[in-house]
């Protein structure tokens, strides 16, 4: 009997170690996970409170909101993040850790296992105004659409599926193919109005596309060599774009040959000045000419014309409102303005690729509108002495060689060849109104 006890005393013995080698990958794999999640949330945490300390806590555009009771702590949103430090997970709870970076891509919304996430316009103390649209970009006005950035989507991605989108519901319009007007007149040929254009060509509308100023748009503008984030999408006539992160020339060169092969034409220099309503849609005036269209698509930029100053001297032809080329600005001295992302990229770029003497000026005390990889390279320009950052600074007059900024109570006069004023744009909201467009402002609403 005591043989036996022994032998069943040594077999449980026997179970358990080899239950606990069985046991000991799966318990070191949790061990593990459970460090790496803490360090991840301690991470996270503390880009939360470098971003607070930095006042960037406000999202510049269309970003996630997240409802923290239905939120299971998965990080599905964080690891769909094209940004991947936009959101983190604290204490178990996804937050924005670092609004700023937000581009409103939307990746995290999808990946979110229990919808706890909503992307929303505007916060509670900054409001966003964007005219009313319905789910098929159709405007208060009958036959009259918005697509792309003047609907608040920036997003290369987004804006290409609104083109096609709105397109596709334009051509199922009473009316459509009918009598001699065009079926739609598209304004703009930025990443809206161009896929748009293709989407028309495909559903065999009767389309005319104007452009006041290069193919591109906004994008067509952007510094040399910038990379733009954009998202796989499906352009008519062509195909697949799996684009994710791309150079602006590279971007451009794809669409230029697809607009090539497709035998899109488009109007350059035409800028819309009217759109009113008449029998048969709309006759829309431009510095070119009048058309009359069923309907009209708008995929314009909501930058409209550029934020001036309002200064002496702002007439100057030294003053401009965009980097075109950065060389032509060697060894002189050049003032930046602006808190923004493309005054940041503007004034990197000058000090990185060009011996000019550079000053970025800012009205704010931080650049809360500005991705954290800008900040960054400016600190690191400043740092090695490439440019100055002033900031809670204005400008105060334009001479013919040189410029005088206030800083708090002193006024500071600078040498200067050129100044750049890269303040964004005054949305066209009196245009849309004598459209009869209604608009509404956000303040983090879906």
């Amino acid at each position: 009997m005591r043989f036996r006890q022994t032998d069943r005393t040594a077999q449980d013995l026997d179970l358990f170690i080899a239950s606990l080698i069985y046991l000991l990958p799966f318990l070191a794999a949790v061990g593990f996970y459970a460090v790496l999640k803490t360090r991840a949330s301690k991470k996270a945490q503390a880009l939360w409170e470098e971003s607070r300390e930095a006042g960037l806590t406000e999202p510049v555009s269309l970003h996630p909101k997240i409802d923290l009771s239905l939120c299971c702590g998965s990080g599905a949103c964080v690891a769909a993040c094209p940004e991947k430090t936009v959101i983190g997970v604290v204490n178990g709870k996804a937050q924005l850790v670092d609004p700023t970076a937000c581009i409103g891509h939307g990746a995290c919304a999808a990946a979110c296992p229990t919808q706890a996430i909503t992307l929303v316009f505007g916060a509670e103390t900054r409001g966003v105004e964007l005219p009313m649209v319905s789910p098929d970009f159709q405007t208060n006005v009958p036959g009259l659409f918005i697509a792309g950035e003047l609907g608040g989507m920036g997003l290369i991605g987004n804006a290409l599926n609104q083109g096609v989108q709105a397109m596709e519901a334009i051509a199922r319009l009473p009316g459509i193919r009918r009598d001699d007007v065009l079926d739609v007149l598209i304004v703009g040929a930025g990443p809206a109005g161009f896929a748009a254009s293709l989407s028309a060509k495909e559903n065999n509308l009767r389309y005319r596309t104007i452009e006041q100023e290069s193919f591109g748009g906004t994008i067509a503008h952007f510094p040399r060599n910038k990379v733009v984030m954009t998202r796989p999408a499906r352009l008519p006539l062509v195909g697949q774009m799996r684009f994710r992160e791309v150079s602006k020339e590279a971007l451009l060169a794809f669409w230029k040959e697809a607009k090539e092969t497709a035998g899109i034409e488009i109007s350059y220099g035409e800028r819309l000045e009217s759109v009113g309503r008449e029998a048969r849609g709309f006759r829309v005036r431009t510095t070119l000419g009048e058309y009359h269209a069923r309907a009209v698509l708008l995929a314009i930029g909501r930058r409209g014309s550029p934020r001036k100053l309002g200064v002496p001297g702002e007439d100057r032809s030294k003053v401009v409102y965009r980097l075109a080329d950065p060389r032509q600005y060697a060894d002189k001295h050049v003032l930046v303005v602006g808190g923004g992302d493309s005054a940041l990229e503007a004034a990197a770029t000058l000090a990185e690729e060009t011996d000019a003497t550079v000053d970025l000026s800012y009205r704010g005390d931080a650049f809360i509108r500005a991705k954290r990889r800008n900040r960054n390279r400016i600190d690191q320009a400043a740092s090695v002495g490439r440019l100055r950052v002033r900031l809670k600074s204005e400008v105060v007059a334009i001479g013919a060689d040189k410029v005088q900024i206030r800083v708090g109570h002193d006024v500071v006069e600078l040498p200067n060849d050129a100044v750049l004023v890269c303040a964004g744009g005054v949305m066209p909201t009196d245009m849309l109104r004598s459209m009869g467009i209604e608009t509404v402002t956000k303040f983090g609403e879906s």
